[in-house]
């Protein structure tokens, strides 16, 4: 009887105590690309790739400062989504000019 009653014991202080030690949900992590400061470590990487020595540091310099990191590109898939967006009241021939126009442009 004593050893049912102790079994009893642990298993009800299990049940009651398991909310305290329930684990909560971390913060998410920011998706790549979300820091502004990667992201302009990153393209200005990519444009000063055939500088070298004082060149590039006074381009990297420039390039991440408020002002001089320049706007990265939209992505092909970024572009398709803003141009579907804008052609949703347009049909047939219409839609297609529009269509090929906004993806043709470089931005």
């Amino acid at each position: 009887m004593k050893i049912q009653s102790v079994i009893a014991a642990i298993v009800l202080g299990g049940v009651f105590a398991a909310p305290a030690f329930a684990q909560t949900a971390a913060p998410a992590a920011p998706a790549a690309g979300t820091n502004s400061q990667q992201s302009k470590m990153k393209t200005c990487n990519t444009q000063a790739a055939d500088k070298k020595g004082d060149d590039r540091k006074a381009f990297m310099k420039q390039c991440l400062s408020a002002a001089g990191a320049p706007a990265p590109k939209m992505t092909q898939q970024d572009r398709m989504k803003a141009c579907n967006a804008q052609a949703a009241d347009k049909k047939g021939d219409d839609r297609k000019a529009f269509m090929k126009t906004c993806l043709s442009t470089k931005s």
